[in-house]
């Protein structure tokens, strides 16, 4: 009789678990992630806009990966900030980011985008697309791996 009634009582339990965690669907849980990956990327592109890149890297995971064009990887904060203050350093100013889509599972996002570069004078330096696959570490989304490429024309080389 004791084991009838812990088995009914493990299986009310258990069914109340399955009926609580449908309540989120996969539809809601992607889009309180895409929320939340724009919300980090409003939280970017005051870093850049402010030229801050230690405000920058701590968007970052520890072990995060820069892949930008023409270069290696670029492996770890210390690394993901000298890069970014070389960028200011070349005279870039503001940065624009659109999230095209985000998909999440679980405590890892991808997200694709659009990216704009502005110089002094709000001139276009750039512009191309994005692919991030973010982590979520201590309850914020952070960016873990970050690629680029331009959708600007090649330009020629001078002979």
């Amino acid at each position: 009789m004791r084991i009838k009634k812990l088995t009914v009582s493990t299986v009310t339990v258990s069914l109340f678990l399955l009926i609580n965690a449908s309540c989120n669907t996969p539809e809601q849980d992607n889009a309180e992630t895409h929320d939340a990956i724009v919300a980090a990327n409003e939280q970017f592109m005051t870093a850049f806009n402010n030229s801050d890149d230690a405000a920058l890297a701590a968007l970052y995971t520890e072990d995060a990966k820069l892949m930008p064009s023409n270069s290696d990887f670029v492996s770890g904060n210390e690394a993901v900030q000298a890069f970014w203050k070389s960028v200011f350093d070349m005279g870039i100013k503001s940065a624009t980011l659109e999230t095209l889509e985000v998909e999440g599972m679980g405590d890892t996002a991808w997200e694709v985008g659009e990216y704009t570069l502005f110089t002094e004078g709000e001139q276009v330096a750039d512009s191309g697309k994005y692919i991030v696959i973010w982590k979520m570490v201590s309850g914020q989304w952070k960016l873990h791996r970050d690629i680029w490429n331009t959708s600007m024309p090649s330009q020629p080389q001078a002979e």
